[in-house]
């Protein structure tokens, strides 16, 4: 129990951290923000942050990696027969019901900021070549086939837009497009 009381209390401390950067990140930028100002809000040490992450780029990007690298996992471990459309639609289902008053400053955050936009398409560009080479698999393809590599780039987009600015029927919308678009590429 000892061990489960000590994780959350870092979890906790971790998600202070994380808060305490993103509302001045979003506020007044990144590079207005000093990791001072982040341990003041945070109340804790600069040693503290640094432990928990080791530079200020890092911070700003703990939360997207973190949901890359959950797509990421959620591709690799899908169920046996089930496709990878279909995985990223219940995926994508799955984080709008579970958006928060985080992702929704975590958002605010990187349209402050094209720099940090910038690395997080980075990060998303190199699970992108995970699903591209996922989706010539499941087609029966090569890996550097243009199909699978366009397709691949073009739910990537989605799942940027979906991020950053939904509403009610957008997924929906959204699936449709991508959906028409693997229907096209797959006759070619």
């Amino acid at each position: 129990m000892g061990d489960s009381l000590r994780e959350r209390s870092k979890a906790r401390r971790r998600d202070a951290i994380l808060t305490a950067a993103h509302e001045p990140f979003a506020e007044r930028g990144f590079d207005a923000t000093s990791i001072a100002d982040i341990t003041e809000a945070a109340e804790v040490s600069p040693r503290t942050v640094t432990l928990y992450f080791p530079s200020k780029p890092e911070l700003a990007m703990a939360h997207f990696n973190a949901f890359v690298d959950e797509l990421a996992r959620t591709l690799r471990a899908r169920p046996e027969g089930q496709g990878i459309l279909d995985t990223v639609e219940k995926w994508l289902r799955e984080q709008a019901a579970a958006r928060s008053e985080f992702d929704r400053l975590h958002d605010r955050m990187l349209q402050t900021d094209p720099q940090l936009k910038g690395l997080c398409r980075g990060r998303l560009t190199e699970v992108v070549q995970d699903g591209a080479r996922l989706l010539a698999e499941e087609q029966g393809r090569r890996p550097d086939d243009f199909a699978p590599r366009i397709l691949a780039a073009t739910v990537a987009s989605v799942i940027g837009e979906l991020m950053h600015r939904s509403g009610p029927g957008d997924l929906e919308t959204a699936m449709a497009f991508i959906r028409a678009a693997a229907a096209t590429l797959s006759t070619d």
